[in-house]
């Protein structure tokens, strides 16, 4: 049985009861991968939808429980908080390589041209960004939302709720305004993502960092609202600290592809 059944557990461990969303999230995610599998071959468009709103619905109704489980039933104990911290530390360093595999394709095709991009980086008849153009702007606001919500933890733990509030409000802010401004500079793009390697490489690894600016845009701003409801302690705060590791690395993630993506590969 679980902590939360009245009885006083005799350990500092959480031992979770049984819960649906893992089957539910299984079954989603299938759902979205048919569909698009089926999209890509031209059959039906229609099963994208129906995966993505089963999985928004998988994380909204899984992650009520979580913070149910750390706020209010008080069932976080240090040593749960510590194998959670381990837990997004691996998460991170998977992510790690996951970005890893687009910059050793980069790489390769940088260091070593074929005769299909005419022996040289870039290829013939691609137009790379000027880098100091909206890359460069957008480098200087991501760094500048890495500062604001290194502020809003040290505002968190100084017990002001008020500073905490604004600080993440600002990041969230900055990281709207980076993704409005990397689809701004996709519409005008010189190229198209089959125009070659280069162009391949670069969508997929500036469009997945994009995707992942997305996903910490959305983790901030539920720490906004946790914030707002004073789910969040000096003491007590994981879910805030796992928000704020995960856009650190997309800091770290976009200054690796600026210097080299965009920078050097120009």
């Amino acid at each position: 049985m679980s902590e939360a059944h009245g009885h006083a557990p005799n350990h500092p461990y959480h031992l979770v009861s049984p819960s649906p969303w893992p089957l539910l999230g299984a079954f989603s995610a299938g759902t979205l991968a048919v569909g698009m599998v089926l999209f890509m071959h031209d059959v039906t468009p229609w099963l994208i939808p129906v995966g993505v709103a089963l999985l928004l619905l998988t994380m909204f109704l899984w992650w009520r429980d979580v913070v149910r489980e750390a706020t209010y039933e008080k069932l976080h104990t240090p040593i749960v908080q510590l194998g959670l911290r381990y837990g997004m530390a691996l998460f991170i360093a998977s992510e790690v390589m996951f970005f890893a595999a687009f910059f050793w394709a980069f790489f390769n095709a940088a260091l070593f041209p074929t005769e299909a991009t005419g022996y040289q980086w870039p290829p013939v008849g691609i137009e790379p960004f000027d880098p100091f153009g909206v890359p460069f702007l957008n480098t200087l606001i991501l760094l500048l939302s890495g500062c604001t919500v290194t502020w809003a933890h040290h505002e968190l733990r100084k017990g002001n709720r008020r500073g905490t509030i604004q600080g993440l409000a600002i990041t969230i802010a900055l990281g709207i305004l980076f993704t409005s401004l990397q689809a701004y500079e996709y519409g005008h793009a010189a190229f198209g993502f089959r125009d070659g390697i280069y162009p391949s490489v670069f969508y997929m690894a500036t469009g997945f960092h994009g995707f992942h600016v997305i996903i910490g845009t959305c983790f901030l701003s539920v720490c906004l609202y946790r914030a707002w409801r004073g789910h969040f302690t000096p003491e007590h705060h994981f879910g805030f600290e796992a928000a704020a590791w995960y856009w650190h690395f997309v800091d770290v993630v976009w200054l690796f592809l600026f210097t080299f993506v965009y920078l050097w590969g120009s």
